[in-house]
């Protein structure tokens, strides 16, 4: 069954938060490129992502986050990541962090690593989602080693049938990645150079 396509307004977000809550996956846009999400504790779900992008199941994915309050429910929190979500967040910095260990994740989230990777994005729609159902995993929105769909239209000719809901956003924003930065070493150090400047991760990890 192809997904259904619906305005990322108030009434689409409302659907695409009772899809996640039955286990299903959206596809929604952020502030670089489209992507595709389940609810964390969907069981099999983020296998689901992987299967419906065709992606290696040993490569971790992201997590998307409301605010910095969500993150100490899930990973443990030092300072110098607080300090890097304090200056970038919302904005394109993800935080690589020590997942907790007495809260159950999903295996498959981390690829096996004993880390994980999480951002909150500047873009309304997944802050919201993610605070109706929680911390979103989510991939972007196209086949493992193909490019990113840039709009609704292209994400369900790649994936549609594996999709319950796509939130069309209009085209995707683009820009860089983000930069990615491994808080759960001493000092942290960048895994990723992306959207904020080495220079400004530096300085605040300096100050």
């Amino acid at each position: 069954m192809t997904a259904l396509i619906v305005p990322d307004d108030d009434a689409g977000q409302r659907a695409a938060i009772d899809a996640l809550r039955r286990g299903a996956i959206v596809a929604l846009p952020t502030d670089t490129v489209y992507g595709i999400a389940v609810a964390l504790d969907t069981p099999g779900g983020i296998e689901g992502l992987f299967a419906a992008k065709h992606r290696p199941p040993e490569r971790g994915i992201a997590v998307l986050l409301a605010d910095e309050s969500q993150a100490p429910k899930i990973a443990e929190w030092p300072p110098p990541a607080a300090a890097l979500a304090a200056a970038f967040w919302p904005g394109g910095l993800t935080i690589v962090v020590p997942r907790r260990s007495d809260v159950e994740l999903p295996a498959a989230l981390t690829g096996g690593a004993a880390t994980i990777g999480l951002r909150v994005p500047d873009h309304p729609t997944p802050r919201a989602l993610a605070a109706a159902v929680g911390p979103l995993p989510t991939t972007s929105a196209n086949r493992s080693g193909g490019t990113e769909a840039p709009d609704a239209a292209g994400i369900v000719a790649q994936l549609g049938d594996a999709l319950a809901l796509v939130l069309d956003g209009g085209p995707a924003h683009g820009g860089p990645a983000s930069t990615v930065v491994d808080c759960s070493v001493d000092p942290p150090r960048i895994l990723r150079h992306g959207a904020i400047s080495d220079d400004a991760i530096e300085a605040v990890l300096a100050g």
